[in-house]
């Protein structure tokens, strides 16, 4: 191992370790638990933001006038703007003060969201969702850098991990259940959701002024920030995420011109960051090296021997999937089966329940069960809730199909995210948390659009050729379900082959200082210039 690495990584370890000494000598019981609390309702927040407001969806179009089509621009807006500024505000946090981006976006996300109450027509809307984005892409990759700082590898970080995970359930219920209540029963209807999410945001940031711990300088000798590859990744993502989400809307379908040239521009920015990233990274080594480090450093990718970036491929997918089975489920029901929304949401009241469930089993076996039995069984049993919904039968009781499907569809997100935060944690070095959390979050967004844009190409296909005048045909809305399917079972098989072999991600304060041997065949931790996990 080259000594000047190897300096590097010790340097940081040893100004981590001070950090969370000192942080948590200092902090009472009471308050490590209020700084959990407060990161898992930005978490609560930037679900309910993004897909729990789903639920109203329909009435939006109807109050506003917007072609059913085109409200999946109300979720994809959202996840279009967080997911391409994850990775720049992630390096953002990580240099200058996660606490700072936090409480900065929180304030911003509650502003437009009172923007949003206000909303007169379906444009304004449009924009300010897609402008909410940013706010979640400045504090989700905080609050992941802000745990991990807070809590050194323990039985601690792992429920602290754990409980964030657990605001993902939570977020679907306030925006499902909480906000058809308010939709159907308040006399602003839907714009009661956001004057609701307005006043979370609000509680949020004085959470975070509070508790959180002050920002310490950041270790690294560079802290210079890589603009030019902010700017071609951020371009070249919103490019590719605006075509594929707009692709099945255009005029021509995905023959339009400036659908082409989208997606051929922004795989060519795309292209030219990573060639940008391999250019900075191998200049580091230069003692006269004057440029920034790069924004991501591409051997990320191949730490824990590949595994990394099999884990960042199977949260894109298994986003895909369980957001593609999220708002076609909802839309059955709302659209096909024409329930109001306060009947829909307690038709997937299960998956909060279920979600919950779910990250509380995570928090008690992440130490003791291999990620890949974590990871496969999750997806797997996400897999059945589209394959369910794929062959429903509406005159079917709601217990035959749709209560196991709501139960089954949160398992493979909440064991992804939960043992897969840890994961991306436990290989990254101390000054990369946010940053690699902020990739973790930018996969998991983009793979959003592209499960609402590759499920709607199925949808329109089937949907196109009904002559029907009362909507869409049950047909095209199962078609929509077997990409559901089809992602969450691709998302099986990639851990089954590739994660084989990884222990358990979670610390078992029971072993001894040092003992990082969980079993035959499980992977221990090693430093070899960059923290990895070897077989």
């Amino acid at each position: 191992m080259d000594d000047s690495v190897e300096n590097d990584w010790t340097e940081d370890s040893e100004a981590a370790e001070t950090a969370h000494a000192t942080s948590t000598e200092h902090r009472p019981a009471w308050q490590s638990v209020l700084l959990v609390l407060t990161c898992t309702l930005a978490m609560i927040l930037s679900t309910a933001s993004s897909v729990g407001l789903t639920i109203f969806y329909p009435v939006i179009g109807s109050d506003l006038a917007v072609r059913e089509e085109l409200l999946q621009w109300l979720a994809s807006a959202f996840s279009l703007s967080s997911g391409c500024f994850l990775l720049l505000f992630g390096r953002l946090a990580d240099l200058y003060g996660r606490k700072k981006l936090y409480v900065g976006g929180t304030l911003y996300l509650g502003i437009l969201h009172l923007g949003c109450g206000f909303a007169r027509n379906a444009t304004t809307l449009f924009v300010l969702r897609g402008l909410q984005g940013l706010g979640a892409a400045a504090f989700i990759p905080a609050c992941i850098g802000i745990l991990a700082h807070a809590f050194p590898p323990s039985r601690a970080r792992s429920v602290a991990f754990a409980t964030f995970s657990a605001g993902a359930p939570l977020g679907g219920a306030v925006g499902t259940q909480i906000g058809a209540v308010l939709t159907q029963y308040t006399k602003s209807s839907w714009r009661s959701s956001f004057y609701l999410l307005a006043g979370i945001s609000l509680l949020c940031a004085i959470g975070g002024l509070l508790l959180i711990d002050a920002d310490l300088p950041s270790t690294e000798p560079n802290r210079r920030v890589d603009w030019i590859g902010a700017f071609l990744v951020t371009v070249g993502l919103v490019f590719v995420v605006f075509a594929l989400s707009e692709g099945s809307l255009a005029s021509k379908g995905w023959k339009t011109g400036y659908i082409i040239a989208l997606l051929i521009v922004g795989v060519l920015f795309i292209t030219l960051f990573i060639g940008w990233q391999h250019h900075l990274e191998k200049r580091q080594s230069e003692p006269d090296n004057r440029r920034p480090p790069p924004l991501m450093k591409l051997s990320m990718w191949r730490r824990a021997k590949g595994k990394f970036a099999v884990v960042q491929v199977i949260a894109f997918l298994q986003w895909s999937s369980f957001l593609t089975w999220s708002f076609w489920s909802q839309l059955y029901y709302e659209n096909y089966v024409k329930l109001s929304p306060v009947h829909t949401a307690v038709r997937l009241l299960p998956m909060t329940v279920a979600g919950l469930a779910c990250n509380v089993f995570v928090m008690f076996v992440v130490s003791r069960m291999p990620l890949v039995v974590l990871i496969s069984s999750g997806t797997l049993l996400a897999s059945l809730a589209g394959l369910l919904f794929a062959i429903i039968q509406p005159s079917a009781p709601y217990w035959a199909y749709g209560f196991p499907s709501a139960i089954l569809s949160v398992c493979g997100a909440d064991f992804v995210f939960a043992s897969g935060t840890l994961f991306i944690a436990k290989v990254s070095l101390p000054h990369e948390q946010s940053l690699a959390g902020g990739l973790f979050q930018t996969l998991t967004r983009v793979g959003t659009a592209f499960g609402l844009a590759i499920s709607t190409i199925a949808f329109d296909a089937i949907a196109s050729k009904s002559e029907s005048e009362a909507g869409a045909p049950l047909e095209a809305y199962k078609a929509a379900q077997w990409t559901a399917f089809g992602f969450a079972m691709f998302c099986t098989l990639l851990a089954v082959v590739f994660l084989r072999g990884v222990g358990p991600v979670g610390t078992d304060e029971r072993r001894k200082d040092g003992d990082l041997e969980d079993s035959p065949g499980n992977e221990t931790v090693a430093v070899e210039g960059e923290k990895e996990l070897e077989a």
